[in-house]
């Protein structure tokens, strides 16, 4: 199941303080890692929740989705924005050139969340990383466990997913009666999937005890 553009941005409505404050956490530590001359790439942009944010700091902003919907709901969103476009695009298909981006995102979980197959995710946003710059790929904290149960039983109650199957949700995972899931990666994971990956440095970093961020720097 994908969520429509609509339903995507209540969610985020709805979101209770403590998730509120994670979202925050998680946009202000990748608007660090990006300087005034950057060109930015944020994977899986939806309606372009977070491009007024980046495009307030960067150079200039592409959001990609694969979604002609969200993108269309986007366009009206993001009216007022400057110094950004959007594109239809496969985030493991991407049609930019080699080294042409100085960050790259892939935020909110994306890794899993996508459905996508994660080595060829991580070799797109690699690829399409300039020397010197760097992929951001974020997840949840297992300290946010709690609280983002809460978040997605508020969701589900709304009417925005599934009936939660209680059964099956947890160490991390949220499972929908519907087939609808949200998983999540641990560290151990992603270094794996990365281990291959020739000229990249890869590093973690926990943010605000909710957010886990995988910060891969490719080499000059």
């Amino acid at each position: 199941m994908t969520l429509s553009a609509a339903k995507l941005k209540k969610c985020y409505d709805i979101a209770p303080s403590r998730v509120r404050q994670y979202l925050q956490a998680e946009i202000d530590f990748v608007l660090q890692k990006i300087n005034r001359k950057d060109v930015v790439l944020d994977l899986g942009c939806g309606y372009g929740r977070l491009i007024p944010m980046l495009a307030k700091k960067a150079k200039f902003v592409h959001g990609i989705d694969n979604s002609e919907t969200s993108l269309k709901f986007g366009k009206e969103y993001l009216r007022d924005t400057p110094r950004h476009m959007l594109h239809l695009m496969d985030a493991v298909k991407l049609t930019f050139s080699a080294n042409t981006m100085d960050v790259v995102c892939c935020l909110q979980n994306g890794i899993s969340a996508f459905n996508a197959d994660q080595r060829t995710l991580i070799k797109e946003a690699v690829r399409v990383t300039r020397p010197g710059g760097c992929a951001l790929f974020s997840t949840y904290s297992e300290k946010f466990w709690e609280p983002r149960l809460k978040w997605f039983m508020q969701q589900s109650k709304a009417g925005l997913i599934g009936e939660l199957d209680m059964e099956k949700t947890r160490n991390g995972h949220i499972v929908c009666k519907d087939g609808f899931k949200v998983l999540a990666i641990n560290p151990k994971k992603f270094i794996e999937l990365t281990r291959w990956i020739r000229g990249i440095k890869v590093s973690v970093k926990e943010v605000d005890d909710s957010c886990l961020f995988f910060l891969i720097k490719k080499v000059k």
